[in-house]
């Protein structure tokens, strides 16, 4: 063989050519993609992550600081060649060369008793201090566009659809002008584990749109230097994510269980909650049931924040054209009356709990009178924070609200159960179990 064919398949195989690609399967491609490909163009200079610390209040660089730049927005080591980066965060083309932007991991990667993972939400993150912070170290100074994040931990996702579908022509060009499609930036949304969706036909907290929908993945693009060939040429590898997505398996709780405990808690399980949530082993089932409003009793606004203006906007998009609907032609939106009870698979690791987020402990899903109204938390995921007992993260009950004028990034860290969109009412049905019957429940959930 010639030195230069074995040099150009060294080359091929290195970045992921034809040699590397026939020997993955699907699944492996789209992780590859997943974790390489910055499909988002940079939002930042390359100096903003570098000097971001002079926005912090402090007098010199911390020592660790990586370290302190991952705790001060709840971001987490990457579990993949990330040049240095957290996970989350990944260098990418800027206006003039290269910059720093973010990734699908930032908000669906997290980490939990030292461990970072893919597909588990980022319950800790600042994503409203992130990129305040990261613009004025880059010299811009103005606000951002509506609320990212309301409370640490939860995110405005759902509001990122809307405002940026708001700029595009249904062919994803560039229209010239902002429409509003029904913003509204009060959601809290918590971020949901990506394995839940093998078991899904349908996602999103309300169960609006087909479950493999590829490009609906996709809506996140829509930054400004992107246009319409981008999503086209970006198309098949999402196909390939997708399917990685379906491939993946929640971790197992790494604690002893009470065997006894976990068998009384199966039977109890399912007598009371698998007609909504399902069951589980080799033969499980999932309803994919979607609870009235009146039903569930929980926070309305995630429901209310994506309406009609821009599901009908969706419908006419490139995103909304996509092959092999459910009937005919097009993954669309769909109007449902409440929110999709999720699959249960790995949820001790998933807290907290609800769909914004409103309850730090299992314990407190099955008993309503027990949800703190008004705490905070560390915002760090090792051992020494997470509650075994009730399953969850552990809390301080606080007897008033923050002072309005500490930086936001320290008021961001109460949750404040009185807020819009931050109610922790609803889903009582644990309410009528016995305790004893609850902790059996909570103990069959950690093997899940």
């Amino acid at each position: 063989m010639s030195r230069f064919l074995t040099g150009s398949l060294v080359f091929l195989a290195a970045v992921g050519g034809p040699v590397a690609a026939a020997d993955q399967s699907p699944p492996e491609r789209g992780r590859k993609a997943l974790t390489e490909t910055p499909f988002i163009p940079a939002f930042w200079s390359s100096r903003a992550i570098p000097e971001v610390w002079r926005q912090w209040g402090e007098h010199e660089k911390p020592t660790d600081y990586p370290a302190a730049l991952r705790d001060r927005y709840g971001l987490h080591p990457a579990p993949y060649p990330n040049d240095g980066l957290p996970m989350g965060l990944r260098k990418a083309r800027y206006v003039l060369g290269t910059g720093v932007g973010a990734d699908c991991m930032l908000c669906h990667g997290g980490s939990l008793l030292g461990t970072s993972y893919i597909g588990l939400g980022n319950s800790t993150l600042d994503i409203q201090a992130l990129f305040e912070e990261l613009a004025r170290a880059d010299g811009i100074n103005k606000k951002l566009p509506f609320t990212f994040g309301n409370v640490r931990g939860t995110n405005e996702a759902d509001g990122f659809g809307v405002y940026l579908l708001g700029f595009r022509k249904p062919d994803l060009s560039l229209s010239g002008e902002w429409k509003n499609l029904g913003l509204r930036d009060d959601v809290c949304a918590d971020v949901p584990a990506w394995w839940l969706l093998k078991k899904k036909r349908t996602m999103y907290y309300t169960g609006a749109t087909d479950a493999r929908s590829v490009r609906s993945l996709m809506q996140f693009m829509m930054h400004p230097l992107n246009g319409p060939q981008d999503f086209h040429k970006a198309e098949p590898a999402f196909r390939e994510i997708l399917e990685y997505l379906v491939s993946l398996e929640p971790p197992k709780y790494p604690f002893p269980v009470d065997s006894a405990k976990v068998a009384k808690g199966a039977a109890v399980f399912n007598d009371t909650c698998a007609r909504c949530h399902g069951t589980y082993g080799e033969k499980w089932t999932y309803p994919n049931r979607v609870i009235p409003l009146a039903e569930i009793g929980t926070d309305p606004n995630r429901h209310a924040g994506v309406g009609v203006a821009y599901g009908t906007a969706y419908a006419e998009s490139w995103f909304g054209k996509e092959k092999s609907g459910w009937f005919v032609d097009g993954k669309l939106l769909r109007v449902t009356a409440g929110y999709q009870a999720p699959p249960l698979d790995g949820i001790w690791a998933t807290a907290p709990y609800l769909h914004n987020g409103s309850v730090p402990t299992l314990y407190g899903v099955l008993n309503s009178a027990t949800r703190p109204k008004l705490f905070t938390r560390t915002f760090k995921t090792a051992e020494t924070d997470y509650d075994k007992e009730r399953v969850g993260w552990k809390v301080t009950e606080l007897s008033s609200p923050p002072d309005p004028k500490l930086p936001g990034i320290e008021r961001r860290k109460v949750y404040d159960t009185t807020q819009s969109g931050r109610s922790n009412r609803g889903h009582t049905y644990g309410d009528g179990l016995s305790d004893e019957d609850r902790w059996a429940v909570i103990e069959y959930l950690k093997t899940l």
